[in-house]
């Protein structure tokens, strides 16, 4: 049995859906290359080990019996949950050598965990792929994101676990809510531009706020969920097809059905405009909203121009490549 493994999963930005993914319609996914590490160290002594840098924790550790228990920071939470429910979940007579000693964990970013890009999910995807690679359980994606999935709703109560599917399966992915569908969408490209607000949002709050707007006025929230799952539909042809130009425009309609459901932000907004207006097929937030990314699609010849609409806007665009490959095994 190996005593140590490095593993990697890739971040997410979302294209189209958010919001109405949470009540069941479906959304489009893409994992984003900036990625989360994790090198777990099987260890003899039992307890359990936790170096995460990027969120402040160093040096934190508890016995095995406590995983879980207690008061865990917050920069600890998945990756210990994630460590609890794959122990409970397994019976082999390898994962039972872990209870009797213990395990350490460190994990790097190559993005910063105030960009809205998942880290929280892709920490945990990359904890139950490597215990399952160490001991031997050999768990394949869908009972890696079952257990994944598991561990965002114990810790936040609510989720719909597109970030977890994105960092398990990577590329561009169809997704419903929880895992009903997952679905590749096969394409070799995704010219996707990324500029950030310069603050995080709290998705909780701004799906809660949502919540709120649909208990006075559900059948309008609905009807505008609904819509927001038939451009998704007709989205998906156009990830398929490469038809970039088509994807923009119906980028366009969701970011008004989002400012409809009041999640835009005028920041955002001015980020977004900017990137039309210098030539982009389409722009939108990416996310929750109100603060933190958003994306646009251009043409070649309009990319640069796009980055600096962006940029004068007062948003600082961010070089990343998505389609990118899921969680993986780090050789080397």
């Amino acid at each position: 049995m190996k005593t140590s493994i490095t593993v990697s999963a890739p971040g997410k930005l979302m294209l189209l859906g958010e919001h109405a993914v949470v009540y069941g319609r479906p959304c489009i996914v893409t994992a984003v290359n900036q990625r989360m590490k994790a090198i777990v160290e099987l260890i003899g002594e039992p307890t359990f080990q936790l170096e995460a840098p990027d969120v402040n924790i160093t040096g934190y550790q508890k016995p095995m019996s406590e995983l879980g228990k207690g008061d865990i920071p917050k920069g600890a939470k998945f990756v210990e949950i994630a460590v609890k429910n794959f122990l409970a979940s397994q019976s082999t007579s390898e994962v039972k050598k872990i209870h009797l000693g213990g395990v350490k964990i460190t994990t790097t970013s190559e993005f910063s965990s105030q960009f809205g890009f998942g880290s929280s999910s892709a920490s945990t995807v990359c904890t139950i792929k490597a215990l399952s690679e160490i001991t031997g359980a050999s768990l394949d994606n869908k009972a890696i994101f079952d257990l994944s999935y598991k561990t965002v709703l114990d810790i936040q109560g609510k989720g719909s676990g597109f970030d977890v599917a994105a960092a398990i399966f990577g590329g561009t992915l169809y997704y419903v809510i929880p895992g009903k569908i997952i679905e590749s969408l096969k394409t070799d490209s995704l010219p996707l531009i990324v500029g950030y607000s310069g603050i995080k949002t709290d998705t909780a709050i701004l799906i809660n706020q949502v919540l709120e707007k649909a208990k006075k006025y559900p059948e309008v929230i609905e009807n505008i969920y609904d819509s927001i799952g038939k451009l998704v539909e007709q989205a998906k042809k156009a990830v398929l097809s490469k038809n970039w130009q088509t994807l923009g425009k119906l980028m366009n309609f969701n970011e008004g059905y989002l400012s409809t459901l009041g999640v835009e932000g005028k920041k955002l907004a001015d980020m977004i405009y900017a990137a039309r207006d210098a030539g982009a097929y389409g722009a939108k937030l990416s996310g929750a909203g109100i603060r933190d990314c958003m994306i646009a699609l251009a043409p070649k010849n309009k990319t640069q121009a796009v980055k600096d609409g962006i940029t004068s806007a007062g948003g600082q665009v961010i070089d990343i490549k998505a389609n990118v490959e899921g969680v993986g095994i780090e050789y080397g």
